[in-house]
């Protein structure tokens, strides 16, 4: 086991029900206005972190806030957890912009996002 395509977290992604006022809520918290402010998405970047709102995210099956780990290699970061016991949630998915994402979630259940920029 080699964690030598782990570059930690930093994108965390929370499911919002009313993104106008949860924007302003994490523009308050965070010191900085969003660098990505649309309908269907809204992120902030602070600290060398990305911080992002997703609408609707509860009915997209988001149950909380998931933290992605940044990885070089995600479809073998996807192997290696799921062969140690995680069951996939999402797939490896093109989000855009070259940016690879997936979910597992651990044996309590608890999401856990992949993310690769190419």
């Amino acid at each position: 086991m080699s964690d030598s395509s782990l570059q930690g977290i930093k994108t965390v992604l929370h499911p919002v029900s009313d993104v106008a006022k949860a924007k302003a809520v994490y523009a308050a918290l965070l010191g900085v206005q969003p660098q990505v402010d649309d309908s269907y998405y809204v992120g902030f970047e602070v600290a060398g972190q990305h911080v992002g709102l997703v609408p609707g995210g509860g009915s997209q099956g988001m149950s909380g806030p998931v933290a992605y780990w940044h990885v070089s290699d995600i479809e073998a970061k996807l192997a290696e957890v799921t062969a140690a016991g995680a069951t996939v949630k999402d797939a490896v998915r093109d989000v855009g912009g070259g940016r690879l994402v997936a979910t597992v979630t651990d044996l309590d259940g608890n999401v856990l996002g992949l993310l690769q920029d190419r």
